[in-house]
């Protein structure tokens, strides 16, 4: 199994939205990916992410809306070298 990780961080309207909470659960969802998502200190949120490529494409597609009440306007990405200890998909506070 070939895996991929990202570092993903989201700006827009991505805080107080509940964005980190539908991003796990969309993560979750997809299954097979390990990571956090947090909020940053400058607004925007942060996605660590790791799993099969397929499957990290389509937390990247979600991405990119968000939930509702969020307004996304853009993603920088960096590709990272994947957690071995990362458990599960979780929110990182």
């Amino acid at each position: 199994m070939s895996v991929q990780a990202f570092r993903i961080w989201v700006t827009g309207r991505v805080q107080g939205v509940g964005f980190r909470w539908a991003t796990r659960a969309a993560a979750r969802a997809l299954g097979g990916l390990t990571g956090r998502v947090r909020n940053l200190p400058d607004g925007r949120v942060e996605v660590e992410v790791a799993g099969e490529p397929e499957r990290v494409e389509a937390l990247r597609g979600w991405l990119r809306q968000g939930p509702a009440g969020a307004r996304v306007t853009g993603l920088t990405e960096q590709e990272i070298t994947p957690v071995p200890d990362w458990d599960g998909f979780v929110i990182d506070r």
